[in-house]
Formats: structure tokens, C-alpha cells, sequence
């Protein structure tokens, strides 16, 4: 049975330490707009925002690459000293490195097959006042553009009427993401913007016996306008044909057509975190 340390405040703190020395050590520039929109820095207990009833959220993260959960955290971090509770999948936190850190760092994790434990749990934190994110897209989008999203952010959000925090993060792919590993070279003095849109409060969610549908195409749209308005000030101008920007921009990302294709090629995932590979035409 691998390790798996109880929640520890100290440990995320020194994540986040981490984080913070890594971003000084590469002069990576972040630029935030939309702050208002966070939740406000309320009491501190110690060095950490404190955890009161009534005060949760639900923060929703844009997923282009493997770096895009740091800097929101270091977005929620800078604003209120937020230890943020993310959803992680089942493969990661079997992971022999990243598992004992995951359990440490006190995220949820959702198993494989139906998640509703995992679900109630992560109500259960909103109640009590813990700010929980979420990659909504449930996987890289690698053509750069905001990909459909499960509904799980919205159903959350409604049932613990705490609000839904939209956040946009453009350019940490830059850094490390599908088939572009992380390169030094890259990540020097490297730009990355942040968008955080207007929260969706409880009052326009559904309820439970409401279609989530619609809110989640809201916050999806929501979502890519926050892609939109970074990409428009981002203080670096791609080359024609960018790995990096989407295709509608004229970068040389996959399409959303090709994207969806990709995807399909690959199929889901299944116990392990390997993916099943889909059969071909006969």
C-alpha cells in the first residue's frame, strides 16, 4: 500500500514556496487581470487564508498545458494566501512521486469510473468554506482554444451555493503541455497572462432538478472570452504558424475539427490511467 500523509498546511505552504522561487528563478512575468473577481482576502490564520463557512468557492481552470493549475494558484495565493483544493484524477494520485504530495496537499481525488464520491466530498469542502478547482475541460486542449466542459463545476458550485470562479490562463503552455516538454530556454523572462472573468453566482445556477447544461456552455464561453482577452494584450508576438496559438489565429495548433479527431483516436481512459485505444473502421 503506497504512503499517503494526511493534509498537511505546512506541505502546501511549501508548494507554494517552491512555486514562487521557481517563478523568481526564470523571471517569469504574470500578468492578472480581473482581480476584483477573487474571493476576498478575509482573516488569516497564520500565514494561510482561514477557512470559514459560507465563504467557498468553485474555481474554474482553462487546461492547455501542464503548468496552468500553478499559476491560478499563485493568482489565488498573491489575493487572499488561498490553499486551493483541486480535483485530481485517480492515475496521478497513484503516482509512486506525485501521490504522497497530492494526499499531503489534502486534494480531492476522483476515482476511476463514477465519481460521486469524490463529488460529495468536494461539497462537503465548499460548505465548510475551502476553495475548490477544477479543470472543467477534463483534459489538455491541445488546439489552445477552451474545449467543451463537464458539468461537475456547475452542479458543485449550485449545491454548495457558493459562486463559480472563471479562470483563463494563457501562455503557461507555453512552458510545458502536450508533446513540448519544458524547456529552460523557453521559460526565461516567459509571459503568462491570467483572466479571471466575473463569477457566476448561485442565484443564476440550476438547481437539482435543473438541466446544468446551459450554465456550463455559459461558463465555457465565459472561459475562452478570458482565453480572448489575454491573448489580445499578451506581451509577445508569435511567429507565423506558432506551435503555441491556435489555428483560427494562424498559429499551427490543431484545429477544433482535428482536435475532436485526435481525441477520438485516442479514447478514453480506463483503470491505470492508460487510454483504450479505439478500434478503426472495419
Amino acid at each position: 500500500m503506497p504512503w499517503r500523509p494526511q493534509p498537511n498546511d505546512r506541505f502546501y505552504r511549501f508548494i507554494v514556496r517552491t512555486g514562487l522561487a521557481l517563478h523568481r528563478l526564470f523571471g517569469i512575468r504574470v500578468i492578472i487581470t480581473g482581480r476584483e473577481h477573487l474571493p476576498p482576502p478575509g482573516a488569516l490564520n497564520g500565514p494561510s487564508r482561514r477557512v470559514v463557512p459560507g465563504q467557498g468557492a468553485v474555481v474554474a481552470i482553462t487546461h492547455f498545458g501542464y503548468l496552468d493549475f500553478a499559476f491560478a494558484e499563485l493568482a489565488l495565493w498573491w489575493n487572499s494566501r488561498a490553499e486551493m483544493r483541486y480535483l485530481v484524477t485517480q492515475g496521478a494520485a497513484d503516482h509512486w512521486f506525485a501521490g504522497p504530495a497530492i494526499s499531503a496537499a489534502g486534494h480531492v481525488v476522483v476515482p476511476y469510473g463514477p465519481g460521486s464520491g469524490a463529488y460529495d466530498a468536494a461539497v462537503a469542502k465548499l460548505r465548510e468554506g475551502e476553495i475548490i478547482a477544477v479543470l472543467p475541460e477534463a483534459g489538455v486542449s491541445r488546439s489552445f482554444t477552451v474545449r467543451d466542459c463537464k458539468t461537475g463545476a456547475v452542479r458543485m458550485a449550485a449545491e454548495a451555493g457558493v459562486p463559480l470562479i472563471p479562470v483563463s490562463v494563457w501562455g503557461a503552455h507555453r512552458l510545458m503541455t502536450r508533446r513540448h516538454g519544458f524547456s529552460p530556454r523557453r521559460a526565461w523572462r516567459a509571459p503568462v497572462r491570467i483572466h479571471v472573468g466575473r463569477p457566476l453566482l448561485p442565484a443564476h445556477l440550476p438547481g437539482p432538478a435543473q438541466d446544468a447544461q446551459p450554465a456550463t456552455e455559459e461558463l465555457r464561453r465565459v472561459l475562452q472570452a478570458g482565453i480572448d482577452t489575454a491573448i489580445a494584450d499578451f506581451p509577445l508576438t508569435p511567429p507565423r504558424g506558432a506551435w503555441w496559438m491556435p489555428a483560427h489565429l494562424g498559429g499551427g495548433a490543431p484545429t477544433e475539427a482535428e482536435r475532436r479527431q485526435l481525441d477520438r483516436a485516442e479514447g478514453p481512459r480506463r483503470a491505470g490511467g492508460r487510454r483504450v485505444k479505439q478500434a478503426g473502421p472495419q
